[in-house]
C-alpha cells in the first residue's frame, strides 16, 4: 500500500488485520472529507487481506439506497453466498433479534476456516437495518477472526446518529481521521505521481492537499497546464464537483452561494442565500474547507469556483443571484453592488430562456425593492456620467415592474438618459411612452413631461395633441410659443442658473433656440458652444449632437459657413446610428444649407438624394431638412422642386398650429422660388403675408420678407424696400443675406444713375460674402473677381477697384495707422459704405448732419482714404460698444 502521507493509517490498518487473523476481532472506522482517500484505504486493506487468504466481503453504500433495507448486507451476501439474512415472513417485517443473531453466527462460522474481513465504504449512506447488523457483529464477534473496516464522512448525517458512539464503547474499536496532505507530503506526491505543470507549492495552494484534486492536477494535459489556465470541464473541475457532491446535502448549495457572493460572502449570508439553516450551513462549510475546496468562505482557486458555477447551470445561477441580491439589500449593501447581482441574474435567466422573475417574498414590506435598488444604482451611475450602465439598470427595472404608473416614470427617465448618447434610441422610447399614454394605461401626471420630451424631439404635432387633450379653459398655446417668444433676458437667466442634466436638457436647448430666434443670435452662439463643451465633459455624445447642431445652426445664421459645416458634420458623426431618426434631420439640414451656400453642391446632393420617411415629416427637424433641400434645389436651378418642399412645410406647420416664421420662414423661401418661376404676384403676396405676422417684428424674419417684396413688387419702391431690408438683415446678423441684398441694391443704384454709390455697395457686398465663405454668392456679385485660395494659402485678391483693407491692432500700430474706429465712427462709416447720404445717416442715428460730417472726416483720416467709395463694410472699432445701427 503505497499512499503518501498515510503511513500511520496504513500501519494501524495492517496491525488490525494481523490481530484479527490472530483471533482478536477488530473494528476500524476511517473518517475524512471527500477526496482524502477513505475508499482508497478500504480497497488497500481488502487487497492485502485477499493476499493473506482472508475472506473479503465488500459493500459500498450510496445515498440512493439509504432507504433500502439491508442494502449493505445484500452486497456482503453477493461476496459470500450463504450468509443468513433476516426473515420477512411475519407481516413483511423482519424478526429483528433472530436476524441479527443469524448474521453474526454465520460470520463467526466463516471465520473458523479463515479470517473474515468486512469492508463497508461510505457507511454514512447505509440503511438503518444494515447499521444495526454491523453494530451487533462488532459487539458479539469477540474472539473470532473478524475485521470490520468502515469508512464514513463526518459531515453527512448517518441513518443512526448513535452508530459511531455505539462503536466507540468497544475496546477493540479504532477510529482514524484523515486530513489534507501537508506541503511536504504534497511535494512527495509530485515527485511520485507528478502534478501537471504545477510546482509543489502551487499544487498545494490549488488543491489544499486533497489527494483526489492532486491526482486530477496530474491528469491535466501532462506538464502543459499551469495554475492560471485550468480548463473548464477538465479532470480538476470534475474532481471538484465530485468532492462537493460527496460533502453532504448542504455542501453544494453553500458552495454555489459562496461562489456567487464573492468578496461579500460570509457564513450567515451563504446560509440565507442558499436557504439552508445555520447548523446545516456550518456543516457544509466545514466539509468544503476540510476537503480543500474552500479556505474559510473563499475558494482556493478560480478553477474550483468556475467548476461549481458551471455545474449549477444558468437557471440555477439566475435564481441564486436574485436571492443573493435580496440578502445583500437587507444587509444594507450599497445599491450599485446589489444591482450588479440583479443584472447578472437577468443575464443568466436570458441564457436559460427565462424571463426575469422575482423570488418568492421579493414583494415584502418594502414593496418593489429590486426596482428601487435598480433606480438608485442608475442615478449613482449617472452621477459618474455612466449613462449606458444606467440605461441597462433602468431597462431591467422596467422589465420587472408590474405597476403601470411607475413604468411610465421609468420610461420617461430612460428617454432622458438615452438622449445622452443615442437620440435615435430616445425617439423610439418616446414612441413607446406615447403609446402607453394614448392607451390610457398611465395617469395624466405623466403627460406634461411627455409633451416636453416630444417638443424636444421636434414632434410638435404630437406635443400639440397631448397639450390640447389635457388643457382646460380654452385652446392651448402653440408648443413653439415658449421657445420662440421667450425673451433673451429670460433665456439667459435660465442658461446662467441651470446646470446641464437629463432634466434640463430640453429647457436649455429651448432657451438656446429662443436666443437663435431673437435679435441677438450671437448669444445663441456663445451659449450653445458652452453647452457643447459641457456635454463633452460629461461624456454625453447625444447631448453633444444636440448642442453641436444648435451651435452649427447659430454659426450658419451669422454667416460662418465653414464653422457651420464643420460642427454640423461633427454632430452627425456623434450619432451612433441615423436610420429613420428624426433628430438626424437637424444636423443634416444645417450641413446641406452650409454646403449649398459654399457651393459644395455634390456633397449637398448626396445628403438630399433620399426619400424622407413619413415619420420624419412629423417633426420640426424633418421640416428643417425639407427647407434645406428646397434651398439646395433653388441653388441648382430646380425651382419647381424647391417650391414643392417649401409649400409642404407650410401645409404641415399650419395643420399643426405652429406656423411661426421665426422658426421656419417658408413663405419667403417659397416667394424666392416663385420669383424664379416668373410668378411675381404670388411671390409678393407671400412676402406681404409674412410681413403681416407678429414674427415680422424680428429682423431675421422681416429682412428677407422685405427683400422678396422689393424684388416682386413695384419697381419704384424697390430701392427703399431693399435699403430697409439691408438694415433689418444687418441687425439680424445674417451676413450672407445682408451681402445678397446689398449686391441687389448696388446693381439697382448703378442702373438708376449712381454708378459710384452702386459700385461701392457691390464691393462691400462682395467683401462680406467672401468673408462668410459663400463662394457662389461672390461669383454672382462679381463674376470676374478672383476668389480666395484654399485654407492656408495666400490671402485673396480684392475685387477690381477696391482699396486694400487697412491693418488693425498691432499691425496698424507698426504701420503708424490708427485704423480702429470708435463705435460712433463705425456706425456712421458703415451706413455711408451702404450708400446712405449724410442726411439719411443723421436721421437714422439721431445725429446732426454736422456730427455725421465730423465722424466721416475722422474716419477718412484714420483709414487714409479720401471718399465714401473707399469705405469697406466690415470696419473695426477701438471700443467694446456693440455695432448697432
Amino acid at each position: 500500500m503505497r499512499l503518501v502521507g498515510r503511513t500511520a493509517v496504513i500501519d494501524t490498518l495492517g496491525g488490525a488485520l494481523a490481530e484479527a487473523a490472530a483471533g482478536a476481532a477488530r473494528a476500524v472506522l476511517v473518517e475524512g472529507p471527500a477526496g482524502c482517500g477513505r475508499s482508497t484505504l478500504a480497497d488497500a486493506v481488502a487487497e492485502q487481506a485477499a493476499t493473506d487468504d482472508a475472506l473479503v466481503l465488500t459493500a459500498v453504500a450510496t445515498a440512493a439506497e439509504r432507504q433500502v433495507p439491508l442494502g449493505v448486507l445484500r452486497q456482503f451476501g453477493h461476496s459470500a453466498p450463504g450468509i443468513a439474512l433476516p426473515d420477512y415472513s411475519v407481516g413483511g417485517r423482519p424478526a429483528r433479534t433472530e436476524a441479527l443473531q443469524a448474521f453474526c453466527t454465520r460470520v463467526r462460522e466463516l471465520s473458523l476456516d479463515r479470517t473474515v474481513v468486512l469492508c463497508a465504504d461510505d457507511v454514512q449512506h447505509a440503511d438503518a437495518e444494515s447499521l444495526r447488523h454491523l453494530q451487533y457483529l462488532v459487539r458479539h464477534a469477540r474472539g473470532a477472526r473478524v475485521l470490520v473496516v468502515l469508512t464514513s464522512s463526518p459531515y453527512i448525517p448517518s441513518q443512526d446518529p448513535l452508530f459511531t458512539a455505539e462503536l466507540m464503547r468497544h475496546p477493540h474499536f479504532r477510529r482514524i481521521r484523515l486530513g489534507l496532505l501537508s506541503p511536504g507530503e504534497t511535494a512527495r506526491v509530485r515527485e511520485q505521481d507528478g502534478t501537471g505543470g504545477f510546482t509543489a507549492e502551487e499544487a498545494h495552494l490549488v488543491s489544499g492537499g486533497n489527494p483526489l484534486l492532486l491526482r486530477a492536477l496530474a491528469s491535466e494535459c501532462g506538464d502543459t497546464v499551469g495554475e492560471a489556465d485550468l480548463p473548464a470541464g477538465g479532470p480538476f473541475a470534475q474532481a471538484v464537483v465530485a468532492c462537493v457532491r460527496r460533502s453532504g446535502p448542504a455542501a453544494a448549495p453553500i458552495a454555489r452561494a459562496v461562489a456567487l457572493l464573492g468578496e461579500q460572502a460570509s457564513p450567515a449570508r451563504a446560509a440565507r442565500a442558499s436557504g439552508t439553516d445555520g447548523a446545516a450551513a456550518a456543516q457544509g462549510l466545514a466539509a468544503l474547507e476540510a476537503a480543500g475546496i474552500l479556505d474559510g468562505v473563499r475558494f482556493r482557486h478560480p478553477a474550483a469556483l468556475a467548476a461549481v458555477l458551471d455545474e449549477t447551470g444558468p437557471a440555477g445561477r439566475a435564481s441564486l443571484l436574485r436571492r443573493i441580491a435580496r440578502v445583500l439589500h437587507e444587509d444594507g449593501v450599497p445599491a450599485p453592488e446589489v444591482a450588479q447581482r440583479l443584472l447578472a441574474a437577468a443575464a443568466e435567466g436570458r441564457a436559460a430562456g427565462e424571463d426575469y422573475a422575482r423570488e418568492e417574498g421579493c414583494v415584502a414590506e418594502d414593496g418593489l425593492w429590486d426596482v428601487k435598488v435598480l433606480r438608485d444604482a442608475a442615478e449613482q451611475a449617472l452621477a459618474q456620467n455612466d449613462a449606458r450602465p444606467a440605461v441597462r439598470l433602468l431597462e431591467l427595472a422596467l422589465e420587472n415592474c408590474p405597476d403601470d404608473q411607475l413604468r411610465a416614470t421609468l420610461r420617461i427617465r430612460l428617454v432622458q438618459i438615452t438622449a445622452r448618447f443615442d437620440p435615435a434610441s430616445a425617439e423610439r422610447r418616446v414612441d413607446a411612452l406615447l403609446s402607453a399614454v394614448r392607451s390610457g394605461r398611465v395617469n395624466a401626471e405623466h403627460e406634461q413631461p411627455l409633451s416636453g420630451l416630444l417638443l424636444a424631439h421636434g414632434r410638435v404635432s404630437d406635443a400639440a395633441d397631448l397639450i390640447c387633450g389635457t388643457s382646460a379653459g380654452g385652446p392651448a398655446a402653440s408648443p413653439l410659443d415658449a421657445m420662440v417668444d421667450t425673451t433673451p433676458g429670460a433665456a439667459e437667466r435660465l442658461l446662467q442658473s441651470a446646470r446641464l442634466t437629463d432634466a434640463t436638457l430640453a429647457p436649455l436647448a429651448q432657451a438656446v433656440r429662443s436666443l437663435f430666434c431673437s435679435e441677438q443670435p450671437d448669444l445663441a452662439v456663445r451659449w450653445s458652444r458652452r453647452l457643447l463643451d459641457e456635454a463633452d465633459a460629461c461624456g454625453a455624445p447625444g447631448w453633444g449632437a444636440v448642442f453641436g447642431t444648435l451651435y452649427a445652426e447659430s454659426l450658419l445664421r451669422l454667416g460662418d459657413l465653414p464653422g457651420a459645416h464643420a460642427h454640423a458634420t461633427a454632430a452627425l458623426a456623434a450619432l451612433p446610428e441615423q436610420g429613420d431618426s428624426t433628430f438626424s434631420c437637424a444636423p443634416t439640414a444645417v450641413l446641406v444649407r452650409a454646403c449649398t451656400a459654399m457651393g459644395r453642391y455634390t456633397e449637398a446632393s448626396r445628403l438630399t438624394d433620399r426619400q424622407l420617411p413619413q415619420r420624419q415629416l412629423t417633426s420640426l427637424h424633418g421640416l428643417a431638412y425639407l427647407r434645406a433641400r428646397g434651398l439646395h434645389h433653388l441653388a441648382v436651378h430646380q425651382p419647381h422642386a424647391a417650391l414643392a418642399d417649401f409649400l409642404e412645410i407650410g401645409r404641415l406647420m399650419e395643420s399643426w398650429g405652429v406656423d411661426r416664421p421665426a422658426f421656419l420662414p417658408w413663405r419667403t423661401d417659397a416667394a424666392d422660388a416663385l420669383l424664379r418661376l416668373g410668378e411675381d404676384h404670388r411671390a409678393e403676396q407671400l412676402a406681404l403675408r409674412q410681413l403681416a405676422l407678429p414674427d415680422a417684428k424680428r429682423p431675421h424674419v422681416r429682412g428677407p420678407a422685405l427683400r422678396m417684396r422689393a424684388l416682386a413688387g413695384d419697381p419704384a419702391r424697390r430701392p427703399a424696400l431693399l435699403t430697409e431690408a439691408i438694415d433689418e438683415l444687418h441687425r439680424s446678423g445674417d451676413r450672407v443675406e445682408t451681402a445678397r441684398a446689398m449686391a441687389e441694391l448696388g446693381r439697382l443704384l448703378q442702373r438708376d444713375g449712381s454708378p459710384s454709390k452702386g459700385g461701392a455697395m457691390i464691393r462691400s457686398a462682395w467683401h462680406l460674402a467672401h468673408e462668410t465663405g459663400a463662394t457662389p454668392l461672390c461669383k454672382e456679385i462679381l463674376p470676374d473677381a478672383p476668389l480666395a485660395p484654399a485654407p492656408g494659402a495666400a490671402a485673396p485678391t480684392p475685387p477690381p477697384g477696391a482699396r486694400p483693407r487697412r491693418p488693425g491692432g498691432k499691425a496698424a500700430e507698426e504701420a503708424g495707422v490708427p485704423a480702429r474706429l470708435s463705435g460712433s465712427e463705425q456706425r456712421v462709416a458703415t451706413l455711408a459704405a451702404q450708400g446712405l447720404t449724410n442726411r439719411e445717416i443723421s436721421a437714422r442715428l439721431f445725429l446732426t448732419v454736422s456730427t455725421v460730417e465730423q465722424h466721416l472726416t475722422r474716419v477718412y483720416r484714420k483709414l487714409r482714404i479720401t471718399s465714401r467709395g473707399d469705405l469697406p463694410l466690415d470696419l473695426e472699432r477701438t471700443d467694446d460698444t456693440p455695432a448697432r445701427t
